[in-house]
């Protein structure tokens, strides 16, 4: 147990040593050691207040981004919206302008039809007129051979003219 207890000169030169050591570091090292302890303390309120200071700008930043997104999505729709209006107005002009165009080239066709079908009428009426000629003559030719014939025909034709005329 003597190993255990102190003897009380040891205690006394220890409360010595210690107290020399603790009034020299309270002399040079105290002040040094709460000034840097206080400079720290400063600087991580200071870095807390820095923190909390970005994190509303975050915040208010992140605020403002969904803003802008908002916006951008409806500008996006208006102009969606206004690009499908215009597709549709560009899509039905063109459809009234091919109506248009196609009824003009119907009634062209047709103007065209009817003309040709006049021409082909006609040159069907001349070609009837010259084969009722052709045939005519050729009759005439066959029954006026003689010229006693032709003389008869001749008083025939002249007494419907007179007929004709006195009516």
């Amino acid at each position: 147990m003597d190993l255990l207890t102190p003897e009380l000169g040891l205690f006394v030169w220890t409360l010595v040593a210690f107290l020399a050591v603790f009034f020299i570091l309270k002399k040079f090292a105290w002040a040094p050691i709460l000034k840097s302890l206080t400079e720290r303390e400063t600087g991580i309120a200071e870095s807390i207040a820095t923190a909390d200071r970005v994190k509303k700008e975050m915040a208010q930043l992140q605020s403002d981004n969904e803003k802008l997104m908002h916006q951008a999505r409806e500008e996006r729709s208006q102009m969606l919206k206004e690009a499908k209006e215009t597709k549709d107005k560009i899509v039905n002009e063109a459809k009234d302008a091919a109506k248009t165009e196609a009824n003009k080239i119907i009634a062209d066709a047709q103007q065209q039809i009817q003309q040709q079908k006049m021409a082909a009428l006609t040159e069907v009426k001349n070609e009837i007129g010259k084969l009722a000629v052709e045939v005519a003559e050729k009759v005439l030719r066959k029954e006026l051979s003689s010229e006693a014939a032709q003389s008869n025909y001749a008083g025939v034709l002249a007494e419907e003219i007179k007929l004709t005329n006195l009516n």
